[in-house]
């Protein structure tokens, strides 16, 4: 029943109501008979006048009384449209196809251009983004639209007739039939002010040089004041381009504080700052390199240099010479395509070797352990940390839940050894099983959790300590008692082999654990062909004086002949991309480790003249591993970080879950072809 009939019988029943109260007169006049005849005639016609004069009145006053309301109705609908077509809101109705059947004043003055002809069209020919969406609206949605300039905050509104024509007796069949209500509110204004609001704001920033020492070191005493005037002088011309204070807090140490509004420019030119700095050239032999941090997106300036600090711990943990932004929950990198300047100090591995002792007096068991699928590096450097903790007679497991054939030669050594006991290699679930409040975790030759052997044990673990020499990444361990990150080693087992010469106790390396540390470098440094620096002999020394044996670890680490002919058939594969990269795939069947032959395979396609990068997918259980390596200035890591993975500049990787060594080739290409464009590369 709709509003009409309701307000047509409750006025009916008004009218009637007075009739109906004479109907209590006429019980009385029959009362009256039986008391007296002579009151009761007397009542009954004064009950009859009475009755005659209601009727009078009834149809007298609706006559008059319907026509008002009808009239006062109308008045009332017609007020509600004029109202309506003058709302100070752009209102339009659509039907479900998006097709305008109405709009009021301000909708055909700001879409329409004052005509009303122009809107009769489809709202897809105003708003392109809003057509697809009409037809998926089933009663409430709202859009962001911009048209002629002006930005829209659209609210769409489905109503269904039905509801409007609620009448029983209506000849036309509405079921089914919609209309769809268009609300337009104007926020061009509002998000004018909001983005010189954010524009506004104070970004923090700080710019470290890296390898200030070792340039100074191999620079002319006389040049010193020069070069450090150059790079004053250009750090402040550049940062004073983007309008910011800049505040010199050390000898190699800058702060600096800018608008937003600047930072897209920044990231426009990915910090140009990074290539004029490596220019300067006086007479320095070593390139000058720079790491900045910079924090935005914020509530306030202190969080903003927390974010900077952040960021800068993270652009030194990548090997610094590059620029990382942290706004928000995102991270962005620019820069790192050099591998980054050794450094030739060993304060920091001191002083990290003397931290670690001091958090092993307080436990009374050690639990190792490094990546998924572990290597000789990996291996090797949990049995260095491994013989380390036993020097100071605490009890020490490493946690390994797959031997592969990268390290079966060097675990066989120590297994069924009488000098080791059969505890030494726990599993995942006896690592869990034994953990309590005394145990430590040690975390080798990886940085991110989701790569860890046993994930669980992290967070189990009051106290955990990482030794990785790979480049960090956004995915890092929370909350380590103590992190030792140096992407300037060329191995995790080197970085031990150096901590181990500066601890209060003397440790005593067995030739079998001299090997397998010894074999961790062999490995990730290819024979010492990639990078290597001085540190990286001097470490090797150290295992040789302490009993490894070069010819052993060789013989160890020979390949089969199956696994040499897959090496050579990865090579015969292989094609020249962009004249500069070369990609192939192996295909080892039966193979336990195929991302090993994957591995050799890129390493020997550097050998060919014009290579600067070499890329080689193999793919095992669904998943295609890429071993990325290079020569040359070309920065793999943050190549093949964009597909998930990571390393270090000239030695990377990434696993590609659900796609096959063929797309994966493809997917290579397609961002080589990208970075190449964009120069990245």
């Amino acid at each position: 029943m709709n509003n009409k009939q309701i307000l047509k019988r409750k006025l009916e029943n008004y009218l009637l109501r007075p009739m109906l109260a004479s109907l209590l007169l006429v019980v009385m006049c029959i009362v009256l008979f039986f008391v007296d005849k002579k009151c009761g005639f007397i009542a009954c016609g004064a009950t009859f006048v009475t009755l005659l004069a209601e009727f009078i009145i009834y149809f007298v006053s609706k006559a008059s009384i319907m026509p008002t309301l009808m009239r006062f109705a109308l008045e009332q609908g017609q007020i509600q449209k004029e109202l309506l077509n003058q709302l100070a809101i752009p209102y339009a109705l659509l039907d479900t196809d998006g097709k305008i059947l109405w709009g009021n004043k301000q909708f055909v003055d700001r879409i329409g251009g004052g005509s009303k002809k122009r809107i009769r069209k489809n709202i897809g020919m105003f708003f392109p983004q809003l057509a697809s969406e009409i037809a998926n609206v089933r009663e409430y949605m709202d859009i962001n639209l911009e048209y002629d300039g002006a930005s829209y905050h659209a609210e769409v509104k489905r109503i269904t007739i039905d509801e409007v024509f609620d009448d029983e007796d209506t000849v036309v069949n509405t079921k089914g039939e919609a209309l769809i209500a268009l609300y337009l509110f104007d926020v061009t204004e509002l998000n004018h002010y909001k983005r010189e609001n954010k524009e506004q704001k104070l970004v923090a920033g700080l710019l470290y040089i890296d390898n200030y020492d070792e340039v100074m070191e191999n620079t002319e005493e006389v040049r010193h004041a020069l070069v450090e005037a150059l790079v004053d002088r250009r750090i402040n011309m550049y940062l004073g381009s983007i309008d910011a204070i800049v505040k010199k807090m050390e000898k190699d140490k800058y702060l600096f504080v800018f608008r937003q509004k600047f930072l897209p420019q920044l990231k426009d030119t990915k910090f140009a700052i990074l290539d004029e700095v490596k220019s300067i050239n006086v007479g320095n032999e070593i390139p000058i390199t720079l790491s900045i941090g910079v924090g935005a997106e914020t509530e306030s300036f202190m969080e903003a240099y927390e974010y900077a600090r952040d960021a800068m711990g993270l652009a030194l943990g990548r090997g610094g010479d590059q620029a990382v932004v942290k706004h928000g929950d995102k991270i962005l990198y620019f820069g790192g395509k050099s591998g980054g300047t050794e450094k030739t100090t060993r304060v920091r591995a001191r002083v990290k070797g003397q931290a670690f002792t001091e958090l092993l007096n307080n436990k009374n068991r050690v639990i190792i352990m490094g990546h998924k699928r572990p290597d000789a590096d990996s291996f090797g450097s949990a049995v260095g940390v491994y013989r380390l903790v036993k020097s100071f007679n605490k009890d020490a497991h490493i946690v390994i839940n797959e031997v592969t054939s990268a390290i079966s030669p060097l675990i066989s050594s120590f297994k069924g050894n009488s000098l080791y006991g059969d505890d030494m290699i726990y599993n995942s679930e006896q690592a869990i099983n034994s953990i309590d409040g005394t145990t430590l975790v040690v975390v080798v030759d990886v940085n991110r959790p989701s790569m860890t052997e046993c994930e669980d044990l992290l967070a189990l673990a009051k106290s955990v300590v990482v030794f990785d020499h790979h480049r960090q990444t956004n995915e890092t361990i929370e909350n380590a008692t103590l992190s030792y990150i140096e992407p300037y080693a060329s191995s995790a087992c080197e970085m031990v082999a150096e901590m181990m010469q500066y601890i209060d106790v003397k440790v005593k390396i067995r030739p079998v654990e001299a090997d397998a540390m010894y074999a961790g470098i062999v490995i990730d440094t290819d024979n010492f062909v990639t990078k290597t620096g001085v540190r990286t002999f001097e470490a090797a020394s150290y295992l040789r004086r302490n009993g490894a044996d070069v010819v052993r670890v060789r013989k160890m680490f020979r390949s089969d002949m199956y696994s040499f002919k897959q090496l050579a058939e990865g090579v015969v594969n292989s094609q020249i991309y962009l004249d500069a990269f070369a990609l192939s795939k192996v295909r080892p069947e039966n193979s336990d480790a195929p991302t090993v032959i994957a591995a050799k395979v890129a390493n020997e396609l550097l050998d060919v003249e014009g290579v600067r990068a070499s890329f080689v997918v193999t793919e095992s259980g669904g998943t295609a591993y890429i071993s990325a390596r290079s020569v040359d200035d070309v920065n793999v890591q943050v190549i093949m970080e964009k597909l998930g993975g990571g390393g270090h500049a000239n030695i990377a990787g990434a696993q590609l879950a659900g796609v096959s060594d063929d797309e994966a080739i493809l997917k290579i290409k397609e961002l080589l072809e990208e970075l190449n464009k964009a120069g990245d590369i």
